[in-house]
């Protein structure tokens, strides 16, 4: 008997002694949940695996707040254990930034500058309310380099709960697009199109800025094809990943539109943000409150056409409008202002799976255009569209701010809405110059590209930051209601699809069911549930020990 608990015993050590050793050379990590939320995905276990020296994240997710951050506060920790696991290299701390009252003021307005705005929050305990500051931000360093995460998506108009959600959700491809930034040298190389009246670079400073932080980028005047061989701009541009060409108010040459053609046929991405109506808000900034819109021609359409998609000369007008703020009248010697929905600045919110819109907060358009698709071999996706209950008008047409008091039924949109705005072409282009006289003489000129991809949205001022005394806002942010739109988001997301980095892109596709507490039953249920959790493993506990009491007795007293 004791030679076979001896063998038994000599056993288990040896067993347990091989699976020590093993295990420093087979590594191997279990993720029981269903919705496997912290499997990371191939392109996120590239990333942390690439890290070769010290990595620090440091989470402001820290302090006094309502169940739903907890939730988000557990969930971001898991990820970071995730990604610490697997490179020892990557080091996290949570930080409450202000824990040391004294300190308050100053560390929020170091955060302002840095555009992490905290959020105050109602914190609710068993109907007694308090406010309190949140700072749903992380900050990534790796090197000099430095990078924010935000942690908790806006989107306007949700729950807390459901902003939580969406946030989980985002967790991974909001960390692994930072630490990709921060970690990767830039290799794609990016062409913002001058010279056909595009936006200046201080409407387009934030967009600019963050895409420096992944790609080289660089301003490329088209309109040197007059000036010099269009051979050797066309060469020149091809030399670019990517081109931007972002609410040109000026037509297009023959010359120019050739080598956007040859340049797309020859591979290169590109991102058009088109107007098709010749006006904008600042137009209504008059003594009447009132401007005609007119069709602005960019001698366009029978390049669109060639690729398979129109821009028809008509506004949309959407119910599902953004808020602006009009001047209602004086009260003393302040002017009171109302907010009103204007319905010429629709707010696009994507009910589309494909992975670069999906989860995506509402986005601002302003004086958009329908997109027109044609039927070609070319494979078309809509990203966005405006809501059922919006039609549009024709040019030239009379725009008023008088208009924000219209009165309509649903029955005036009834088979009219559902527009796309935003649209994704893949496929082999066709020149536009195929069976006709070329405007410059071409000796490689092909007249059916390689498999490429185009985004068009029919609405350039989505790209457009505002100002504030010169200085360039974030993009999306609205300096008249404080709302922030999902602008920078989207067109970043195009960015990186277009040039490939769709394993980035692809994260956006998890889904994550997060389980969350019921506020109002736990409320209703307080005593029952205090009872159930505390109460309970008490008295399991007191039977317990009774009955192990009892049975000791009745067999040590025989």
């Amino acid at each position: 008997m004791k030679k076979t608990a001896l063998k038994q015993l000599l056993f288990t050590i040896v067993v347990l002694i091989a699976i020590n050793y093993g295990s420093q050379y087979i590594f191997k990590r279990f993720d029981l949940t269903q919705d496997k939320r912290y499997t990371l995905s191939p392109t996120t276990l590239n990333i942390i695996k690439s890290v070769e020296s010290p990595l620090v994240i440091k989470v402001y997710l820290e302090g006094n707040f309502p169940g739903e951050f907890r939730k988000l506060q557990d969930e971001t920790k898991q990820l970071l254990e995730e990604f610490a696991a697997y490179n020892s290299n990557v080091n996290f701390e949570f930080i409450n930034p202000i824990e040391k009252e004294e300190e308050r003021v100053e560390i929020m307005k170091q955060f302002y500058e840095k555009g992490m705005q905290p959020l105050s929050i109602t914190v609710d305990d068993k109907g007694k309310q308090s406010q309190e500051v949140v700072f749903p931000w992380a900050i990534a360093s790796y090197g000099e380099k430095e990078t924010k995460v935000a942690l908790l998506k806006n989107l306007m108009g949700a729950s807390t709960e459901q902003k939580v959600i969406s946030s989980v959700q985002h967790l991974e491809f909001a960390f692994a697009e930072a630490l990709s930034k921060i970690t990767k040298e830039k290799q794609k190389k990016i062409a913002v199109i001058k010279g056909n009246g595009e936006l200046e670079d201080r409407y387009l400073a934030d967009f600019l800025q963050t895409v420096k932080e992944s790609y080289y980028i660089g301003p490329f005047t088209l309109d040197s094809v007059g000036k010099q061989q269009p051979n050797e701009t066309l060469e020149a541009l091809k030399k670019y990943d990517l081109a931007i060409i972002a609410k040109p108010t000026e037509a297009f040459s023959e010359e120019e539109k050739q080598v956007l053609d040859q340049y797309i046929i020859n591979g290169g991405k590109t991102l058009w943000l088109v107007d098709n109506a010749l006006v904008d808000f600042e137009d209504l900034n008059n003594e009447y409150g009132q401007t005609v819109a007119l069709p602005r021609e960019l001698n366009l359409t029978d390049m669109f056409f060639s690729y398979g998609f129109r821009l028809n000369p008509l506004l949309i007008k959407d119910e599902q409008g953004t808020p602006i703020k009009l001047a209602s009248g004086r009260q003393g010697s302040e002017t009171q202002y109302e907010q009103y929905i204007w319905k010429f600045s629709p707010y696009i919110y994507s009910t589309s799976n494909h992975p670069l819109v999906k989860n995506m907060e509402g986005i601002k358009f302003e004086f958009a255009s329908p997109i027109e698709l044609l039927n070609n071999k070319i494979n078309k996706t809509v990203l966005l569209s405006t809501s059922q209950y919006s039609r549009t008008i024709g040019l030239p047409a009379a725009i008023s701010l008088e208009m924000v008091n219209e009165e309509t039924k649903p029955e005036d949109y009834t088979g009219k809405g559902l527009l796309p705005v935003g649209v994704l072409l893949e496929g082999k282009f066709k020149s536009m110059y195929t069976n006709r006289v070329l405007p410059f003489t071409e000796k490689d000129f092909k007249a059916e590209g390689v498999e490429n991809k185009m985004i068009v949205i029919s609405d350039g001022d989505v790209i457009k930051n505002q100002l504030e005394k010169g200085v360039p806002l974030e993009l999306g942010f609205d300096k008249w209601t404080n709302n922030l739109y999902g602008n920078k988001e989207f067109l970043m997301n195009c960015v990186n699809y277009l040039l490939d980095d769709t394993g980035l892109i692809n994260i956006r596709n998890k889904d994550v069911e997060l389980p969350l507490l019921d506020k109002e039953k736990v409320y209703q249920n307080y005593s029952w549930a205090q009872m159930l959790t505390i109460g309970l493993p008490i008295a399991l506990l007191l039977v317990f020990g009774i009955v192990f009491t009892y049975l000791r007795k009745r067999i040590y007293s025989k």
